[in-house]
C-alpha cells in the first residue's frame, strides 16, 4: 500500500472574556478549573504540544509535539487568550507549523473564520470582515499567509466560498455528506457519503470564475474518534486507519486519508487521547503499512484537483438539516435533555440580527465623520486586534488627520470600531449549538450584544434596547424558572454591565486587598486588558474614603473622570483577610457633573463577585505561603523535633495547612541531615490528606521548575542535576505527581544534559527526539 494520512484538529473556544474588562470571569461549570479555556488548555491543547510516548516498561521514550505532525486550525478568539495565559503552548503550535513548512513546503496550520459565525447566515460585508480579520490574525501568529481556512461547523455555500476566494484562500476541509455530485467533463454523477471517493482533492468552481480546492475527511472514522472510544487504544486506532487507507488505495493511486476532529477530543473527552494520537503519528512517521504523513496544502500541491464537486447548499458538518441548527428548532442538539425544544433559536437570531443592523447603520453614518473610509477601516481593524501595538499606525492611516489633536473624537472612532467587534462576536456559533437559551454560550453572546449597544449609544447612536428586548422576549428557556429571553437578559446579563461606580469599586477593593493601596494624594492604577482605573485617595483608610478616578478603556486616550466615596466594613479595615461575608457590605458612590450612582459588592453579578473573591484569596494565599514556609523552616531548624518523645507534642500543634509546606522544605532543603530528613518524611507521610498532597505536589513542581530555569539552557550542570533529581525522588515517595512541566523542560533541554533528572523523571532515553 502507498497512501498518505492527514489528521486535522479543530481548536476553538468562543469569545469568553468579559467585554468591559477583557478577562474571563469564573465559570462554575468548568470546575475544577476557573473557566473553560483554562480547563481545555490543561486537558487537551497543552498535552498535544507535549504528548508522551511510553515504552513497554512504561517509561517515556519521546515527548512529541503533535502540532508538528497534524493539520490544525486555532481560532483567533482562543489564540488571543492563549497568548496571554499559555504562550509556551502557542510557541509549540508555531514551531510545529514552521517545521512542517520546512519538511513539506507547506505549513500545517489553517486559518479560522474570526468569531466562528455560521457564514451562510452572515451578510456579505460581515463575511468579508470575518475572513479578513482571520487572515490578519493568522499572519500575526504564524508569520505567513494562510493557504486554507476552517469554516465554522464546516458551514458552506457559494457566497461564502466566493468570499474566501476573494481573500486569496485556496482550500477548505468539509464533511463527505456535504458533497452532492462529482463532475467530469460536464458529466455529473450524484454522490453520497458512502459513494464519494475521499482520497483526492476536488475543485469547487465559482460563478465569479474563481475556484478553491476541497478535501473531504473520512466521516465514519472521524465520528468513531469523537464518539466511539477509538482513542482508548493507540494500536486499535492505528489498525482502523491502516484498514481505511488500504480501502482507499484499492480505489486510487497514493490516496489521502483525512480525519476531521475536534481538538478537545484528545484529553478532554478521552483522557490520554493525545497519547493514542502520538502513537498513530509515530507509526505513520515510520511509514508503517505504507502509510505516511502529509498535510492538506502539501497534498493538494502534489495532487491538484482533476475533478469538480458540487455541494449541498447550505450545509454543515454538525446539522443534517443544512444550517438550521443555528436558526430554528430543527431537532439537532447535544441530546442532553430529551423533550426540550430549541424554539428559542429563531428569536435569539432575530434579536441579534436587529442589533447588528443598527450597529452597522450607525457605523456607516458616525464612522464617516471619523474615518477616511469606514468600510476599509473596518476591514483593516483586524490588524489592531491581532497586533495591538499597531494601533497608532492604524490611526495615522485611517483616522482623519484633524482628529490628531481631538482626543474625544479619536476615542469616538475607537469606540465605533469596538462596537462592531463586539456585535460580530455575539454571533459565535455555539450560542445556538446546544439545547437551551439559559446556557453560558447564549448568555455570553447577549453580553457581547449589550456591550455593542452601549458603545453605540456612547457614540451618539439610538437606544434600541426596548425593541431588542421585545424580540428577545419571544425566546423562552426550557427551564421554567429562567423564563423568557427578556427575563434572562434583565436577571443575568444586565448586571454584568460595568459602570463607573462598579469599576471604581472593583479597582479600590482589589488595590486595597492586594496590598497596593496608595497614600493620600498619590495615584494607583488597577489594569485589566480592556479597562484601567486610576484612583487618587484623599484621606487615610479610616471611615469613608474619598478620592477621584480616571476610567480608561483600552482604546481611549482621555478616559472619564469622576469623584467617589468608598465605605468599608470596619472589620475589613483592620484585617485584609479576604473575609467575603463582611466585604459584601462595601459600597462606593461615584459622581460627576450630571450623574451619581452607588454600587455595592452585592450589586455585582455573581461571576464578578466570584472573580473579586478569587483575586482577594490569591493575595491571602501569597501572604500565607511566605508565613507558612517560614514556620516550616523554623520547625526543621529545631534540634530533634521528630524524636519519639516529642512527636505527640508536635502532632497536637501541627495545623493541617502547614503539612504541605513541611513536605516542601523537607524535600528541597539540601542541608538537612539524612537521618533527620527520613524521620521527618516518615512522620509527614501519615498526615497528608488528598488535598494537602495535591498542594504539596504543586508547591514542589513550582519550586523545582524555578530552580531548573535558573540553569542556562545550553549548559549542563552535574551538581544541580544530581540535587534536583534527589528532590524529585524524595517528592515521589510522598506525593503522587509526574512533574509534567519539568519533564517537558528536560526534554526540550535534552535529557543527555541532565542524566540524573532524566532517570528520576522516568525517561527511557538520554537524548532528545
Amino acid at each position: 500500500m502507498n497512501a498518505s494520512l492527514c489528521i486535522h484538529g479543530h481548536f476553538y473556544q468562543p469569545p469568553r472574556e468579559d467585554p468591559w474588562l477583557g478577562i474571563i470571569l469564573p465559570e462554575a461549570s468548568a470546575a475544577p478549573a476557573g473557566n473553560w479555556n483554562e480547563r481545555i488548555l490543561r486537558e487537551s491543547y497543552a498535552p498535544l504540544a507535549w504528548a508522551r510516548r511510553l515504552d513497554a516498561a512504561g517509561r517515556i521514550s519521546e515527548i512529541l509535539n503533535c502540532y508538528e505532525w497534524i493539520s490544525f486550525n486555532a481560532g483567533p478568539t482562543l489564540l488571543r487568550w492563549m497568548l496571554r495565559h499559555s504562550p509556551a503552548t502557542v510557541a509549540r503550535m508555531r514551531e510545529g507549523d514552521a517545521r512542517s513548512l520546512e519538511r513539506w513546503g507547506h505549513g500545517n496550520a489553517l486559518a479560522q473564520v474570526y468569531h466562528h459565525p455560521i457564514m451562510p447566515l452572515a451578510g456579505p460585508e460581515d463575511r468579508e470582515v470575518e475572513t479578513r480579520w482571520a487572515v490578519d490574525d493568522f499572519r500575526a501568529v504564524f508569520g505567513r499567509y494562510p493557504e486554507g481556512i476552517w469554516l465554522p461547523e464546516a458551514a458552506v455555500d457559494t457566497a461564502t466560498l466566493e468570499t474566501l476566494a476573494g481573500q486569496g484562500l485556496r482550500f477548505v476541509l468539509l464533511a463527505p455528506r456535504q458533497a452532492k455530485a462529482v463532475r467530469i467533463n460536464k458529466a455529473t454523477t450524484p454522490v453520497t457519503e458512502e459513494t464519494l471517493f475521499i482520497g483526492e482533492p476536488y475543485r469547487l468552481s465559482l460563478p465569479s470564475g474563481a475556484s478553491l480546492a476541497v478535501i473531504f475527511y473520512h466521516g465514519a472514522l472521524s465520528r468513531s474518534i469523537a464518539f466511539n472510544s477509538l482513542l482508548r487504544d493507540g494500536e486499535q486506532f492505528w489498525s482502523r486507519l491502516s484498514e481505511a487507507a488500504s480501502t482507499l488505495a484499492a480505489q486510487g493511486q497514493n490516496p489521502l486519508l483525512t480525519l476531521g476532529t475536534d481538538g478537545e477530543t484528545y484529553g478532554h473527552h478521552f483522557t490520554f487521547g493525545e497519547m493514542a494520537l502520538a502513537h498513530v503519528l509515530a507509526q505513520a512517521r515510520a511509514g508503517r503499512d505504507g502509510l505516511g504523513l502529509t498535510n492538506l496544502a502539501a497534498y493538494i500541491a502534489a495532487h491538484p484537483p482533476t475533478r469538480e464537486v458540487l455541494l449541498h447548499e447550505p450545509s454543515s458538518w454538525s446539522c443534517v438539516h443544512g444550517v438550521e441548527r443555528w436558526r430554528s428548532d430543527c431537532g439537532c442538539s447535544d441530546g442532553g435533555h430529551p423533550g426540550w425544544n430549541q424554539k428559542w433559536r429563531a428569536p435569539l437570531r432575530r434579536a441579534l440580527n436587529y442589533t447588528r443592523a443598527a450597529v452597522e447603520a450607525h457605523f456607516a453614518v458616525a464612522g464617516a465623520e471619523c474615518l477616511v473610509h469606514p468600510r476599509q477601516a473596518l476591514l483593516a481593524y483586524g490588524q489592531v486586534l491581532a497586533e495591538p501595538q499597531t494601533k497608532e499606525s492604524y490611526a495615522a492611516r485611517w483616522f482623519y488627520q484633524d482628529l490628531t489633536g481631538e482626543t474625544s473624537r479619536r476615542d469616538r472612532a475607537w469606540k465605533l470600531l469596538a462596537a462592531q467587534e463586539q456585535s460580530l462576536a455575539s454571533f459565535a456559533s455555539c450560542a445556538w449549538f446546544f439545547d437551551d437559551l439559559a446556557r453560558i454560550e447564549p448568555e455570553n453572546a447577549l453580553t457581547c450584544a449589550l456591550r455593542s449597544l452601549e458603545l453605540m449609544r456612547e457614540t451618539g447612536g439610538s437606544d434600541i434596547c426596548l425593541e431588542f428586548l421585545q424580540i428577545l422576549g419571544q425566546a423562552r428557556s426550557n427551564q421554567k424558572d429562567k423564563g423568557s429571553g427578556h427575563e434572562i437578559f434583565l436577571t443575568d446579563i444586565l448586571p454584568r454591565q460595568a459602570t463607573p461606580a462598579s469599576l471604581c469599586l472593583l479597582a479600590c477593593l482589589l488595590l486595597r486587598y492586594r496590598g497596593d493601596w496608595p497614600r493620600p494624594g498619590l495615584p494607583a492604577t488597577w489594569s485589566w486588558p480592556r479597562t484601567s482605573v486610576t484612583i487618587i485617595p484623599e484621606n487615610e483608610l479610616t471611615g469613608p474614603i474619598r478620592g477621584t478616578a480616571v476610567i480608561r478603556a483600552y482604546f481611549e486616550n482621555q478616559g472619564a473622570s469622576c469623584s467617589w466615596e468608598l465605605t468599608f466594613p470596619s472589620a475589613d479595615l483592620q484585617e485584609a483577610d479576604g473575609t467575603f461575608v463582611s466585604l459584601a457590605r462595601a459600597s462606593l458612590t461615584a459622581h460627576a457633573p450630571g450623574w451619581e450612582e452607588t454600587r455595592s459588592v452585592a450589586d455585582l453579578s455573581k461571576p464578578m463577585r466570584d472573580y473579586l473573591q478569587g483575586e482577594i484569596l490569591i493575595r491571602r494565599e501569597m501572604r500565607l505561603r511566605s508565613r507558612l514556609r517560614a514556620q516550616a523552616r523554623h520547625i526543621l531548624s529545631l534540634m530533634d523535633p521528630w524524636a519519639e518523645e516529642q512527636r505527640d507534642i508536635l502532632h497536637s500543634c501541627l495545623l493541617a495547612h502547614l503539612v504541605p509546606y513541611l513536605v516542601l522544605e523537607c524535600v528541597i532543603d539540601t542541608r538537612l541531615e539524612q537521618g533527620k530528613r527520613d524521620q521527618a518524611l516518615s512522620f509527614l507521610a501519615g498526615r497528608l490528606s488528598p488535598d494537602s498532597a495535591l498542594l504539596a505536589s504543586r508547591l514542589l513542581e513550582e519550586e523545582i521548575l524555578a530552580r531548573l530555569n535558573e540553569i542556562p539552557a545550553s549548559s549542563s550542570a552535574p551538581y544541580a542535576d544530581a540535587c534536583l533529581a534527589d528532590m524529585i525522588r524524595r517528592a515521589k515517595s510522598l506525593v503522587p505527581t509526574d512533574f509534567w512541566e519539568i519533564q517537558n523542560r528536560i526534554w526540550q533541554a535534552g535529557p543527555e544534559n541532565f542524566p540524573a533528572l532524566a532517570s528520576a523523571l522516568n525517561f527511557a532515553v538520554n537524548h532528545p527526539g
